[in-house]
């Protein structure tokens, strides 16, 4: 040790610390400190088990995603959905080729609410399951992490589809880029075994304004959209396939009730007797549609096993 004096006083110094062991113990001590932080981050998420399911949801914790396998997918078939025969052949081709491994379309439906355009992708997820056809529900909230579910999927000899359901956008949301990415403007090609499914009221996915038609110019004959515009057509552009949905009739919406019952058991002396109801149920609702028509039938079903309950 070394010396030195304050006012009379002599004062041992520890003598400087060689500079490999001050290195140890800065190194002790980080480690230690990474220890205690590694302790209170969540477990890696478990990689998907692909054989556990047909179904999967991308779920988010703490920033961290994972593929979460759907136990009990819905079991609505084709043959359940009524009066949308065109849709239904129109997606089922698409959705053929994809399975076969041949070329085929990013899918956009869009139309009035409650005509069955999420329950013709679950009716399409249970007609090609067995042909290596696979769902991921991802919310619009979690597109962001696109880029992350490609990468789990890529190589993988399944055919995935990519479900977003009720889809649409506001200005400046970050999702918004990350679909267009995916859909066709990254540098890297999209995997052969992706495509996307998205359902929405909205044809172009995104609010529009009247003002934006101010920007609207001529061009000769040719009517050209302002910016804005433009930007909000490009991201419905990247969708391949059109299918447009529309309201039912009377007519329309009562054979869809009629189906729903008879799948419910209910007996076709009620069914023909319920028309009334029916449509007076559809008026409270101020919508003719599958949806409504269903819970309907889900309705009145239920009253007639209470009845044949308290019966006994």
């Amino acid at each position: 040790m070394g010396f030195y004096r304050v006012r009379g006083f002599a004062q041992s110094i520890p003598a400087p610390m060689p500079d490999s062991l001050q290195l140890e113990r800065l190194i002790a001590r980080a480690e230690s400190v990474l220890g205690r932080f590694e302790a209170t981050m969540p477990p890696a998420p478990p990689l998907p088990d692909w054989k556990a399911a047909i179904a999967f949801r991308w779920r988010k914790n703490q920033h961290r995603g994972w593929l979460q396998a759907v136990r009990h997918p819905h079991p609505i078939r084709l043959a359940d959905l009524n009066n949308i025969d065109d849709q239904k052949d129109r997606i089922a081709a698409n959705t053929r080729q994809f399975v076969a491994g041949k070329t085929a379309n990013n899918v956009l439906l869009t139309g009035t609410r409650g005509s069955g355009k999420s329950s013709l992708v679950k009716a399409v997820l249970n007609e090609f399951a067995d042909q290596g056809l696979r769902l991921i529900e991802v919310d619009k909230e979690d597109l962001i992490d696109l880029a992350d579910i490609v990468d789990l999927i890529e190589g993988r000899p399944e055919r995935f589809i990519i479900f977003c359901d009720d889809l649409s956008f506001e200005a400046g949301e970050s999702a918004y880029k990350a679909l267009k990415s995916v859909l066709d403007g990254s540098i890297a090609a999209p995997p052969e075994n992706l495509l996307i499914y998205a359902t929405s009221n909205r044809r172009h996915l995104m609010p529009e304004y009247f003002s934006e038609n101010l920007d609207t110019h001529r061009v000769d004959d040719e009517i050209h959209p302002g910016e804005a515009i433009e930007e909000k057509i490009s991201l419905s552009e990247r969708f391949g396939l059109w299918i447009s949905f529309y309201p039912f009739s009377q007519d329309d919406y009562l054979n869809i009730v009629n189906h729903w019952l008879q799948h419910l058991g209910v007996s076709a002396k009620v069914i023909a007797e319920c028309e009334r109801d029916a449509l007076n149920w559809a008026l409270s609702r101020g919508s003719r549609s599958g949806r409504v028509a269903w819970q309907f039938a889900r309705d009145l079903a239920g009253q007639q096993k209470s009845s044949r309950k308290t019966t006994k």
